[in-house]
């Protein structure tokens, strides 16, 4: 399958099954309507992959690709098998991730364009892919230059990408596990709970929790946070300071970065 409609199909397939999920057992009553947030975020989201495209012609494949054919990269240089390339290089990009996610809650002139993700009242699926585009693009830059400085194969890129996106969708989503399952299951992955408690309006909370993929790194860098002071359900989503907001627009989001 073309690599395009391979990303394409995995993120579908997720899409509509946490969406089906999330009809079928909410976690969360939901305080804006639904319709207009999903407009909102998935037009947000389509802007950011064409700004990709024009902006990263190769991306971070391509920069494998090239990498493995001038032999570049540390990977490259120091050969190990196959799949232990492709298993390091995959936990190696997750750590990648996690830190720059803590960077971007750090760095003022980063937040600014990260808090678009945090500003939403609610948390659903739909949520996994409402990122401002600039913030999509630093991304996309700093990963580019991992995958270059790592050597990482370009199977283990593809593969890495596609279980981003999908786990994004996957713990933003507004589902019910019961909560002997989500303790078993965020040992291996980050659950919509785990990741519920960094989308929290109290700042404490919101500096926990930064991984998509793989729990492991909040655990053993001190930032794991197991429930929400209020719980689950009572919980205050978004930002404290725009809790009597309108429902953002796409210009709106895209401007707030630039707003006090």
């Amino acid at each position: 399958m073309p690599e395009p409609l391979l990303r394409l199909t995995c993120f579908a397939g997720v899409l509509i099954t946490m969406a089906g999920a999330e009809a079928f057992a909410p976690r969360r009553a939901l305080r804006a309507p639904k319709t207009t947030r999903w407009l909102n975020h998935f037009s947000l989201g389509l802007l950011s992959t064409v700004l990709l495209w024009l902006l990263f012609p190769v991306a971070a494949v391509g920069v494998a690709t090239m990498a493995q054919e001038k032999g570049w990269g540390l990977l490259n240089h120091w050969r190990v098998g196959d799949w232990v390339a492709i298993a390091g290089s995959m936990v190696a990009l997750d750590l990648l991730i996690y830190l720059q996610h803590r960077v971007f809650h750090t760095v003022p002139l980063f937040w600014r364009f990260h808090r678009v993700h945090h500003a939403d009242l609610d948390l659903d699926v739909s949520s996994g892919i409402r990122f401002h585009p600039v913030e999509i693009g630093l991304s996309m830059l700093l990963k580019m230059l991992a995958v270059l400085a790592l050597g990482a194969p370009p199977t283990a890129v593809i593969a890495f990408e596609i279980l981003l996106n999908a786990t994004s969708l996957f713990n933003h989503s507004n589902i019910a596990i019961p909560v002997p399952l989500d303790r078993i299951l965020r040992m291996v992955i980050v659950t919509p709970d785990m990741h519920r408690v960094h989308h929290s309006a109290i700042a404490s909370e919101t500096n926990h929790n930064f991984s998509f993929n793989l729990p492991w790194w909040d655990r053993l860098l001190g930032t794991y946070q197991g429930e929400p002071s209020a719980g689950q359900k009572s919980m205050t989503l978004g930002l404290a300071e725009r809790q009597n907001a309108a429902l953002d627009q796409l210009p709106q989001l895209l401007l707030l970065p630039f707003r006090s």
